[in-house]
């Protein structure tokens, strides 16, 4: 469990060190609204959730793994033997394809985007923005990945990459930074792209739903959620959510309660 903090946080303060570069010498956008005020906000709520997820769960998806192996549970657990890289691999694809699903059911289901509306409604785009989820949706999503680890059985080894993916790729995709497009039409085809996420965060709502993968860009273009580019171009779309565009009522209390106070707005897809 100690070896498995020092590598992500190792891999944690690295990236958002990349990137927190790379945005100062070669920014994507102009941001529109304070930074050092976003940056605060953003940070101090992203401190609250690794507390209440030790607090909820006695057991997270690397430790669940090595349990799910010792007792024989999950899929990859009773399938006989596999390569180690075959299990490792397959485990990764089933972890992700499930962040996808738990992704689109947060846009789908009104309760669930609720919590998710605290991501989505960062008036700017860049790398604190992949790392500002409101505690009680990271709690939600844990319990996804530890069922999804206690009935597929990813080896232990599958988990820890994918765990440190998924942090690295949601600072890497939220960044605002400049590709260059010949890059960005190859590197999407392998991960999904701050060009290709960015759809996603347009306040235009068949583009807010559209693109929901995080680490690898296939599920979208396989289930037909995937779109191009945003109809405005990426120096005219708006970001954020339309009901929601006063930077003032953005601050850390109110994120907090928003999900139980702010009205959820029309982006649910169950509304159209």
């Amino acid at each position: 469990m100690d070896r498995e903090i020092v590598i992500r946080l190792c891999f944690f303060f690295v990236i958002f060190a990349i990137m927190t570069t790379w945005e100062i010498l070669s920014p994507r956008r102009m941001l529109t609204v304070s930074k050092r005020n976003r940056w605060l906000t953003n940070l101090v709520l992203l401190s609250f959730n690794p507390i209440l997820v030790y607090l909820v769960f006695p057991l997270l998806p690397v430790s669940m793994s090595i349990l799910a192996e010792q007792r024989h549970w999950g899929l990859l657990n009773n399938i006989g033997p596999l390569p180690c890289l075959l299990r490792v691999v397959a485990g990764m694809m089933v972890l992700d394809f499930a962040i996808y699903l738990q992704h689109v059911l947060h846009h789908a289901v009104p309760i669930l985007w609720r919590l998710h509306m605290v991501h989505h409604s960062d008036l700017d785009f860049d790398v604190t923005t992949g790392l500002r989820f409101h505690p009680l949706e990271i709690v939600v999503s844990m319990g996804i990945k530890l069922m999804t680890v206690t009935v597929f059985g990813p080896p232990a080894l599958a988990v820890l990459i994918f765990e440190v993916a998924l942090n690295s790729t949601s600072m890497f995709n939220h960044s605002n930074v400049f590709l260059p497009s010949k890059i960005d039409r190859v590197l999407r085809l392998l991960v999904v792209t701050p060009e290709m996420h960015r759809v996603h965060h347009s306040v235009i709502i068949r583009e807010t739903n559209s693109n929901f993968g995080f680490s690898f860009p296939w599920w979208d273009r396989l289930l037909g959620t995937y779109r191009d580019q945003p109809s405005n171009g990426h120096e005219g779309m708006t970001i954020g959510v339309s009901h929601i565009r006063d930077s003032r009522r953005l601050t850390l209390p109110r994120l907090i309660v928003m999900p139980f106070v702010d009205d959820p707005g029309a982006v649910p897809i169950n509304r159209h």
